[in-house]
């Protein structure tokens, strides 16, 4: 989810440690909530951020064991070492290919992925570009950057198909839409995460100034200090860390009903994030790498489904890996993640031109902290393809996996304090 160069920031807040656990106690609680997270997470909405943050209840699907299938048997007797580069640490953002590794689909398609580990300094665009990686996953504007930059690489297989980038707020701090920023402290990441924040004041005619930006740990601690008036957040993962905090004034977990929650994709300026990367050089040039391309993609939009289809067994899979969050706030990141990805009308990982056309645009449009836009030219037609992932979707429906999901709904999760 993060790490690219760090924009220059209006204030700096003191950043004390990495905040990759959830906010709040640590101790066992009985008590907890069943919420969801914001609707404009399902897909993209004419929804106002007051509908956003209330959300609402779904029916309950996606028990483990049932759906999409692999069969490490069908393994070739030499695999193909591949290594994949991720944006983060361990967690349900990637649990598609963990998952595709642990149900043998990387075997079916005669692989054997090893994946690495993301951080605050690892940039994963630039770990394959340096060939490090054989491929990455990577935010879209972020990976532009890398590319205009010099890094050739190649968006072959778009995952998220919406963001789910938000700004929460408590209800007092009256910050309802984007336009509401002016005069208030916004939190925000860094590292190419704060870009939606920038594309949401200029569509609202803001200049930086009008705003105090202060960067943010990686976590919701700023805003429950009061430090910060609205924090940025993702829906399937500091949102969560939040709704899993004990409120002081209620001795009760917070709740949606608590908070404001402004949606970038409902703002009109969310920006495709997680896509597989390759090394466009070696798509050029290197068969044998295009072939590989094809049967991971293959096999991770795979494990993508398994996970669409048993988001418990995904679960248990991301936490046996070594997650730093817990059982619950995992399986919530899970569904969450899984309401970015599906429904997928143009099959799961297609690149759709209006998606691709709009986030270059934001970032053609979009000044920085510094002034500076996040890109300064077209990438062109050779920044993505649908040749790789067209033909891996191919193989799915031959197989019969459903590869759209327009039939799938979200789970209901029940979050305790601490995400355990």
């Amino acid at each position: 989810m993060r790490a690219t160069r760090m924009t220059t920031l209006v204030t700096l807040l003191a950043v004390t440690g990495l905040g990759v656990a959830a906010c709040g106690s640590d101790k066992s609680s009985s008590d907890s909530t069943t919420t969801v997270a914001p609707a404009a997470s399902v897909a993209p909405a004419d929804s106002t951020a007051d509908t956003a943050a209330t959300g609402d209840t779904t029916a309950t699907t996606g028990d483990a064991g049932t759906g999409t299938t692999c069969d490490a048997s069908k393994a070739p007797a030499t695999l193909t070492k591949v290594k994949l580069q991720l944006q983060w640490f361990t967690q349900a953002q990637f649990a598609g290919y963990y998952a595709a590794i642990e149900e043998g689909c990387y075997a079916e398609q005669g692989l054997d992925v090893e994946i690495l580990e993301g951080g605050v300094d690892i940039v994963p665009q630039t770990v394959l570009a340096d060939g490090q990686a054989d491929f990455a996953i990577a935010w879209v504007p972020k990976a532009l950057a890398s590319r205009e930059a010099g890094a050739d690489i190649v968006d072959i297989a778009q995952v998220y198909q919406r963001s789910g980038t938000l700004q929460v707020s408590f209800k007092n701090k009256g910050i309802k839409t984007s336009a509401d920023f002016k005069g208030k402290k916004i939190g925000n990441w860094g590292f190419g995460n704060e870009y939606e924040i920038f594309a949401s004041l200029a569509k609202n005619g803001l200049a930086v100034s009008d705003v105090t930006l202060l960067a943010q740990q990686f976590d919701m601690s700023g805003l429950l200090s009061g430090d910060i008036d609205a924090a940025e957040a993702m829906t399937y993962n500091e949102y969560a860390q939040l709704l899993e905090t004990m409120n002081p004034d209620t001795g009760k977990l917070y709740s949606p009903d608590d908070l404001n929650v402004v949606s970038y994709e409902d703002e009109g300026v969310g920006m495709l994030q997680d896509a597989i990367w390759a090394d466009g050089k070696k798509l050029a040039s290197d068969a044998t790498y295009k072939d590989t391309a094809v049967k991971f993609v293959t096999a991770s939009l795979k494990g993508w489904s398994y996970c669409r289809d048993n988001p418990e067994s995904c679960r248990d899979i991301v936490v046996s890996k070594g997650s730093k969050l817990g059982a619950t706030h995992q399986l919530w990141q899970m569904n969450e993640v899984n309401k970015l990805i599906w429904p997928a009308e143009g099959g799961v990982g297609h690149i759709d031109t209006a998606a691709w056309d709009r986030t270059v645009k934001i970032a053609l449009e979009t000044p920085n902290a510094d002034g500076a836009k996040i890109i300064t030219k077209d990438p062109g037609a050779d920044a993505y393809t649908n040749d790789i992932v067209d033909a891996a979707l191919a193989v799915l429906q031959t197989e019969g996996v459903d590869v759209s999901g327009t039939g799938w709904t979200p789970i209901e999760v029940t979050l305790t304090e601490g995400g355990a």
